[in-house]
Protein backbone atom coordinates (compact mmCIF):
# COMPACT_ATOMS: atom_id res chain seq x y z
CA UNK A 1 0.00 0.00 0.00
CA UNK A 2 1.52 3.71 -0.85
CA UNK A 3 2.64 5.79 2.21
CA UNK A 4 1.01 8.82 3.11
CA UNK A 5 3.15 11.46 2.78
CA UNK A 6 2.90 15.36 3.25
CA UNK A 7 4.81 17.92 5.26
CA UNK A 8 3.33 16.90 8.62
CA UNK A 9 4.96 12.76 8.20
CA UNK A 10 5.40 10.06 6.29
CA UNK A 11 2.76 7.47 7.28
CA UNK A 12 1.86 3.57 6.61
CA UNK A 13 -1.91 3.51 7.05
CA UNK A 14 -4.75 1.19 7.14
CA UNK A 15 -8.28 0.69 7.16
CA UNK A 16 -10.73 -0.93 9.22
CA UNK A 17 -11.84 -3.39 9.86
CA UNK A 18 -8.99 -4.93 8.13
CA UNK A 19 -9.33 -7.11 5.36
CA UNK A 20 -6.72 -9.46 3.34
CA UNK A 21 -5.66 -7.78 0.32
CA UNK A 22 -7.26 -4.91 1.00
CA UNK A 23 -8.05 -3.04 -2.39
CA UNK A 24 -8.45 0.46 -0.97
CA UNK A 25 -6.26 2.89 0.56
CA UNK A 26 -6.66 4.36 4.17
CA UNK A 27 -6.46 8.05 2.78
CA UNK A 28 -7.35 9.77 -0.61
CA UNK A 29 -6.23 12.84 -2.32
CA UNK A 30 -8.88 15.16 0.30
CA UNK A 31 -6.77 13.94 3.19
CA UNK A 32 -3.68 15.06 1.44
CA UNK A 33 -5.06 18.28 0.38
CA UNK A 34 -6.12 19.17 3.92
CA UNK A 35 -2.33 18.78 5.25
CA UNK A 36 -0.51 20.63 2.79
CA UNK A 37 -2.82 23.70 3.31
CA UNK A 38 -2.58 23.43 7.04
CA UNK A 39 1.14 23.23 6.13
CA UNK A 40 1.70 26.29 3.90
CA UNK A 41 0.26 28.08 7.23
CA UNK A 42 3.23 27.41 9.36
CA UNK A 43 1.35 26.61 12.56
CA UNK A 44 2.00 26.83 15.84
CA UNK A 45 3.12 23.66 17.89
CA UNK A 46 0.50 25.37 20.36
CA UNK A 47 -2.19 25.88 16.96
CA UNK A 48 -5.57 23.90 18.52
CA UNK A 49 -6.56 21.89 15.58
CA UNK A 50 -10.36 19.80 15.51
CA UNK A 51 -10.30 17.26 12.97
CA UNK A 52 -13.69 16.04 12.54
CA UNK A 53 -14.48 12.88 10.45
CA UNK A 54 -11.02 11.46 9.95
CA UNK A 55 -11.85 8.13 8.41
CA UNK A 56 -8.79 6.01 9.81
CA UNK A 57 -7.04 8.68 11.27
CA UNK A 58 -4.52 9.89 8.49
CA UNK A 59 -5.40 13.48 9.59
CA UNK A 60 -4.62 13.05 12.69
CA UNK A 61 -1.81 10.70 13.30
CA UNK A 62 -0.41 13.55 10.73
CA UNK A 63 -0.81 16.12 13.08
CA UNK A 64 0.46 14.48 16.54
CA UNK A 65 3.94 16.43 17.92
CA UNK A 66 2.58 19.03 14.93
CA UNK A 67 -0.08 21.18 16.93
CA UNK A 68 -2.70 19.63 19.48
CA UNK A 69 -5.27 18.11 17.57
CA UNK A 70 -8.21 16.20 18.92
CA UNK A 71 -10.26 14.18 16.60
CA UNK A 72 -14.25 13.92 16.85
CA UNK A 73 -16.38 11.66 14.60
CA UNK A 74 -19.08 9.42 14.78
CA UNK A 75 -17.59 6.16 13.66
CA UNK A 76 -16.36 3.29 16.11
CA UNK A 77 -14.59 2.10 13.72
CA UNK A 78 -12.44 5.18 12.35
CA UNK A 79 -11.63 5.75 16.46
CA UNK A 80 -10.39 1.96 16.08
CA UNK A 81 -8.63 2.90 12.73
CA UNK A 82 -7.20 5.98 14.91
CA UNK A 83 -5.49 4.01 17.33
CA UNK A 84 -3.78 1.68 15.19
CA UNK A 85 -2.11 3.71 12.98
CA UNK A 86 -1.20 5.49 16.04
CA UNK A 87 0.79 2.38 17.33
CA UNK A 88 1.51 1.57 13.57
CA UNK A 89 3.53 4.65 13.61
CA UNK A 90 5.02 4.93 16.62
CA UNK A 91 2.81 6.56 18.55
CA UNK A 92 1.01 6.16 21.69
CA UNK A 93 -2.29 4.69 20.79
CA UNK A 94 -4.09 7.31 23.31
CA UNK A 95 -1.61 10.21 21.95
CA UNK A 96 -5.05 11.72 20.09
CA UNK A 97 -8.04 12.56 22.50
CA UNK A 98 -11.18 11.21 20.88
CA UNK A 99 -14.84 13.13 21.45
CA UNK A 100 -17.57 10.69 19.82
CA UNK A 101 -20.18 12.33 17.99
CA UNK A 102 -22.60 11.40 20.87
CA UNK A 103 -20.78 13.88 23.11
CA UNK A 104 -19.34 17.62 22.81
CA UNK A 105 -16.18 18.70 21.92
CA UNK A 106 -14.77 21.56 23.99
CA UNK A 107 -12.40 24.56 22.22
CA UNK A 108 -11.38 27.05 21.51
CA UNK A 109 -10.17 25.76 18.27
CA UNK A 110 -7.60 27.64 15.72
CA UNK A 111 -8.41 25.40 12.96
CA UNK A 112 -10.79 22.91 12.44
CA UNK A 113 -10.41 20.28 9.49
CA UNK A 114 -13.76 18.59 8.03
CA UNK A 115 -13.62 15.57 6.08
CA UNK A 116 -16.91 16.25 4.23
CA UNK A 117 -19.45 13.34 5.65
CA UNK A 118 -22.09 11.47 3.39
CA UNK A 119 -24.92 12.21 5.50
CA UNK A 120 -24.98 16.26 5.99
CA UNK A 121 -27.44 16.35 8.88
CA UNK A 122 -24.22 15.12 10.64
CA UNK A 123 -21.94 17.84 8.97
CA UNK A 124 -24.91 20.31 10.11
CA UNK A 125 -25.00 19.26 13.31
CA UNK A 126 -20.86 19.56 13.86
CA UNK A 127 -21.02 23.01 12.32
CA UNK A 128 -23.72 23.69 15.04
CA UNK A 129 -22.08 22.81 17.88
CA UNK A 130 -19.00 24.73 16.56
CA UNK A 131 -20.72 27.91 17.56
CA UNK A 132 -18.40 29.68 21.12
CA UNK A 133 -16.03 26.89 20.05
CA UNK A 134 -14.28 28.96 17.40
CA UNK A 135 -10.79 31.15 18.53
CA UNK A 136 -10.56 34.60 16.94
CA UNK A 137 -9.88 34.32 13.43
CA UNK A 138 -10.63 30.63 12.91
CA UNK A 139 -10.57 28.95 9.82
CA UNK A 140 -12.85 25.91 9.33
CA UNK A 141 -11.34 24.04 6.30
CA UNK A 142 -13.68 21.03 4.84
CA UNK A 143 -12.50 18.47 1.98
CA UNK A 144 -13.91 16.00 0.10
CA UNK A 145 -13.32 14.68 -3.34
CA UNK A 146 -15.22 16.42 -5.67
CA UNK A 147 -17.74 13.59 -7.13
CA UNK A 148 -18.55 13.56 -2.87
CA UNK A 149 -18.99 16.97 -2.29
CA UNK A 150 -22.75 18.91 -2.62
CA UNK A 151 -23.18 22.42 -3.24
CA UNK A 152 -25.06 22.20 0.02
CA UNK A 153 -21.54 21.87 2.22
CA UNK A 154 -20.96 24.98 1.23
CA UNK A 155 -24.21 26.49 2.03
CA UNK A 156 -24.10 25.17 5.51
CA UNK A 157 -20.47 26.46 5.81
CA UNK A 158 -21.44 29.53 5.20
CA UNK A 159 -24.53 29.50 7.55
CA UNK A 160 -23.01 28.41 10.64
CA UNK A 161 -19.52 29.73 10.24
CA UNK A 162 -18.74 32.67 7.95
CA UNK A 163 -17.83 33.16 4.11
CA UNK A 164 -16.65 30.24 1.83
CA UNK A 165 -13.74 29.98 -0.36
CA UNK A 166 -13.63 27.28 -2.65
CA UNK A 167 -10.17 26.11 -3.60
CA UNK A 168 -9.06 24.93 -6.79
CA UNK A 169 -9.82 21.15 -7.46
CA UNK A 170 -6.07 18.93 -7.16
CA UNK A 171 -6.13 15.57 -8.09
CA UNK A 172 -9.80 15.51 -7.87
CA UNK A 173 -10.22 17.02 -4.35
CA UNK A 174 -11.74 20.40 -3.62
CA UNK A 175 -11.11 22.44 -0.40
CA UNK A 176 -13.97 24.83 1.19
CA UNK A 177 -12.56 27.18 3.36
CA UNK A 178 -14.69 29.21 5.95
CA UNK A 179 -13.69 32.06 7.99
CA UNK A 180 -15.45 32.58 11.49
CA UNK A 181 -17.29 35.42 12.27
CA UNK A 182 -20.25 36.68 14.44
CA UNK A 183 -23.78 34.30 13.99
CA UNK A 184 -26.77 34.72 16.17
CA UNK A 185 -27.34 31.41 18.01
CA UNK A 186 -28.59 28.78 16.05
CA UNK A 187 -30.73 25.88 17.21
CA UNK A 188 -30.07 22.42 16.39
CA UNK A 189 -32.97 20.60 14.25
CA UNK A 190 -31.78 17.32 15.62
CA UNK A 191 -32.89 15.14 16.72
CA UNK A 192 -35.35 14.36 15.22
CA UNK A 193 -38.60 12.36 15.83
CA UNK A 194 -40.95 9.95 14.15
CA UNK A 195 -43.95 7.67 15.32
CA UNK A 196 -45.02 4.17 14.29
CA UNK A 197 -48.43 2.19 14.69
CA UNK A 198 -47.62 -1.17 14.56
CA UNK A 199 -45.84 -1.40 17.13
CA UNK A 200 -47.13 2.12 18.30
CA UNK A 201 -43.98 4.14 19.17
CA UNK A 202 -42.19 7.00 19.03
CA UNK A 203 -38.62 6.96 17.54
CA UNK A 204 -36.17 9.91 18.56
CA UNK A 205 -33.13 9.99 15.46
CA UNK A 206 -29.75 12.00 16.36
CA UNK A 207 -28.59 13.83 13.06
CA UNK A 208 -26.24 10.60 11.70
CA UNK A 209 -28.74 7.82 12.41
CA UNK A 210 -30.13 5.99 8.90
CA UNK A 211 -33.40 6.99 7.64
CA UNK A 212 -33.75 9.71 10.69
CA UNK A 213 -37.03 11.38 8.78
CA UNK A 214 -38.85 7.81 8.34
CA UNK A 215 -39.12 4.27 9.06
CA UNK A 216 -36.86 2.52 6.38
CA UNK A 217 -38.37 0.51 3.65
CA UNK A 218 -36.70 -2.54 4.80
CA UNK A 219 -37.12 -2.49 8.54
CA UNK A 220 -40.76 -1.76 7.47
CA UNK A 221 -41.00 -5.36 5.59
CA UNK A 222 -38.87 -7.44 8.42
CA UNK A 223 -40.98 -6.19 11.69
CA UNK A 224 -44.26 -7.94 10.94
CA UNK A 225 -41.69 -11.20 10.54
CA UNK A 226 -39.56 -10.85 13.59
CA UNK A 227 -39.57 -14.01 15.75
CA UNK A 228 -41.99 -14.27 18.62
CA UNK A 229 -41.95 -16.84 21.55
CA UNK A 230 -38.14 -16.20 22.54
CA UNK A 231 -38.92 -16.95 26.28
CA UNK A 232 -35.92 -15.92 27.80
CA UNK A 233 -33.26 -15.75 24.76
CA UNK A 234 -30.41 -13.83 24.30
CA UNK A 235 -30.97 -11.88 21.61
CA UNK A 236 -28.61 -9.16 19.67
CA UNK A 237 -29.72 -6.68 17.03
CA UNK A 238 -26.60 -5.89 14.73
CA UNK A 239 -26.15 -2.67 13.37
CA UNK A 240 -29.10 -1.59 15.62
CA UNK A 241 -29.45 2.36 14.05
CA UNK A 242 -32.24 3.79 16.19
CA UNK A 243 -32.78 0.01 17.82
CA UNK A 244 -36.53 -0.14 15.97
CA UNK A 245 -36.13 -4.05 15.68
CA UNK A 246 -34.68 -4.79 18.80
CA UNK A 247 -38.23 -2.54 20.85
CA UNK A 248 -39.80 -4.30 18.64
CA UNK A 249 -38.76 -6.96 19.30
CA UNK A 250 -38.68 -6.50 22.95
CA UNK A 251 -42.55 -5.55 23.20
CA UNK A 252 -43.13 -8.95 21.76
CA UNK A 253 -41.08 -11.01 24.01
CA UNK A 254 -41.14 -9.63 27.52
CA UNK A 255 -38.46 -12.16 29.24
CA UNK A 256 -36.12 -11.84 26.44
CA UNK A 257 -32.17 -10.35 27.02
CA UNK A 258 -30.62 -7.51 24.47
CA UNK A 259 -27.77 -6.62 23.45
CA UNK A 260 -27.78 -4.03 20.90
CA UNK A 261 -24.59 -2.56 18.89
CA UNK A 262 -23.59 -0.30 15.94
CA UNK A 263 -20.83 1.37 15.04
CA UNK A 264 -22.15 4.77 15.09
CA UNK A 265 -22.33 6.87 18.29
CA UNK A 266 -25.14 8.69 17.80
CA UNK A 267 -27.21 5.64 17.04
CA UNK A 268 -26.44 4.22 20.05
CA UNK A 269 -27.09 6.82 22.08
CA UNK A 270 -30.23 7.05 20.15
CA UNK A 271 -31.02 3.94 21.05
CA UNK A 272 -30.30 4.02 24.11
CA UNK A 273 -32.88 6.65 24.66
CA UNK A 274 -35.32 5.27 22.26
CA UNK A 275 -35.04 1.79 24.67
CA UNK A 276 -35.87 4.02 27.88
CA UNK A 277 -39.13 5.45 26.38
CA UNK A 278 -40.48 2.16 25.25
CA UNK A 279 -39.43 -0.24 28.08
CA UNK A 280 -38.30 1.66 30.87
CA UNK A 281 -35.74 0.36 33.02
CA UNK A 282 -35.34 -3.12 31.46
CA UNK A 283 -32.41 -4.56 31.82
CA UNK A 284 -30.11 -4.08 28.00
CA UNK A 285 -26.95 -3.73 27.19
CA UNK A 286 -26.34 -0.68 24.52
CA UNK A 287 -23.00 -0.70 23.26
CA UNK A 288 -20.73 0.49 20.26
CA UNK A 289 -18.32 -1.59 18.73
CA UNK A 290 -17.32 -3.39 16.19
CA UNK A 291 -20.15 -5.68 15.14
CA UNK A 292 -20.14 -8.44 17.40
CA UNK A 293 -16.36 -8.68 17.44
CA UNK A 294 -16.49 -8.29 21.31
CA UNK A 295 -18.83 -10.86 21.98
CA UNK A 296 -18.65 -14.45 23.82
CA UNK A 297 -18.61 -17.00 20.93
CA UNK A 298 -21.97 -19.32 21.31
CA UNK A 299 -23.40 -16.38 23.65
CA UNK A 300 -26.45 -15.71 21.71
CA UNK A 301 -29.45 -17.42 20.75
CA UNK A 302 -30.61 -15.02 17.80
CA UNK A 303 -29.15 -12.19 15.93
CA UNK A 304 -31.52 -9.45 14.14
CA UNK A 305 -29.83 -7.61 11.48
CA UNK A 306 -30.88 -5.48 8.70
CA UNK A 307 -27.19 -5.18 7.02
CA UNK A 308 -25.57 -2.10 5.90
CA UNK A 309 -24.24 -1.83 2.30
CA UNK A 310 -22.01 0.75 2.11
CA UNK A 311 -19.27 2.30 4.56
CA UNK A 312 -19.21 6.19 3.97
CA UNK A 313 -19.01 6.16 0.15
CA UNK A 314 -17.91 2.74 -0.45
CA UNK A 315 -20.23 0.43 -1.73
CA UNK A 316 -20.14 -3.45 -1.39
CA UNK A 317 -20.89 -6.40 0.69
CA UNK A 318 -18.08 -7.01 2.61
CA UNK A 319 -19.39 -5.44 5.94
CA UNK A 320 -22.43 -7.47 5.53
CA UNK A 321 -20.77 -10.92 4.71
CA UNK A 322 -18.48 -9.88 8.04
CA UNK A 323 -21.32 -9.38 10.05
CA UNK A 324 -22.74 -12.91 8.96
CA UNK A 325 -19.59 -14.24 10.18
CA UNK A 326 -19.63 -12.55 13.42
CA UNK A 327 -23.72 -13.71 14.16
CA UNK A 328 -22.23 -17.53 13.49
CA UNK A 329 -19.44 -17.03 15.47
CA UNK A 330 -22.23 -15.76 18.57
CA UNK A 331 -24.57 -17.77 17.70
CA UNK A 332 -25.24 -21.49 19.79
CA UNK A 333 -25.47 -24.73 18.22
CA UNK A 334 -29.32 -24.20 16.82
CA UNK A 335 -29.63 -20.43 16.78
CA UNK A 336 -30.61 -18.23 14.44
CA UNK A 337 -29.86 -14.77 12.36
CA UNK A 338 -32.64 -13.26 11.17
CA UNK A 339 -32.34 -10.85 8.68
CA UNK A 340 -34.15 -7.92 5.60
CA UNK A 341 -31.89 -7.66 2.62
CA UNK A 342 -32.74 -6.70 -1.34
CA UNK A 343 -33.62 -9.45 -3.32
CA UNK A 344 -30.50 -8.28 -5.74
CA UNK A 345 -28.11 -8.70 -3.16
CA UNK A 346 -28.15 -12.85 -3.14
CA UNK A 347 -27.86 -13.40 0.71
CA UNK A 348 -28.68 -16.34 0.36
CA UNK A 349 -26.11 -17.92 -1.00
CA UNK A 350 -23.97 -16.20 0.98
CA UNK A 351 -25.51 -17.60 4.20
CA UNK A 352 -26.12 -20.88 3.09
CA UNK A 353 -21.83 -21.13 2.94
CA UNK A 354 -21.99 -20.19 6.65
CA UNK A 355 -24.83 -21.87 8.19
CA UNK A 356 -26.77 -24.97 8.36
CA UNK A 357 -29.67 -24.07 6.87
CA UNK A 358 -31.43 -20.97 5.10
CA UNK A 359 -35.17 -20.76 4.57
CA UNK A 360 -37.09 -17.68 3.24
CA UNK A 361 -39.27 -16.35 6.31
CA UNK A 362 -40.95 -13.67 3.92
CA UNK A 363 -40.38 -11.48 0.72
CA UNK A 364 -41.93 -8.20 -0.84
CA UNK A 365 -40.80 -7.33 -4.39
CA UNK A 366 -38.04 -5.74 -3.59
CA UNK A 367 -36.93 -7.35 -0.06
CA UNK A 368 -36.27 -10.86 1.37
CA UNK A 369 -36.64 -11.65 4.74
CA UNK A 370 -33.77 -15.09 5.78
CA UNK A 371 -33.46 -17.16 8.67
CA UNK A 372 -30.20 -18.74 8.60
CA UNK A 373 -29.74 -21.48 11.57
CA UNK A 374 -26.43 -22.60 12.87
Amino acid sequence: MPLLETPFAQLDLIRQPEQQNEPLQAFDAADEYLLNHLAEQQPAVDTRVLVLNDSFGALAVSLVGKVRVTSSGDSFLAFQGLEKNLMRNGQAFDAVPKVPASETFVGPFDRVLIRVPKTLALLEEQLIRLQGQLAPGAQVIAAAMVKHLPRAAGDLLERYIGPVQASLAVKKARLLIATAEAKAPAVSPYPTRYRLDAPAIELLNHANVFCREGLDIGTRAFLPHLPKNLGAARVADLGCGNGVLAIASALQNPEAHYTLVDESFMAVQSTAENWRTALGDRDVIVRAGDGLAEQEPQSLDVVLCNPPFHQQQVVGDFLAWRMFQQAREALVVGGALYIVGNRHLGYHSKLARLFRGVEQVAATPKFVILKARK
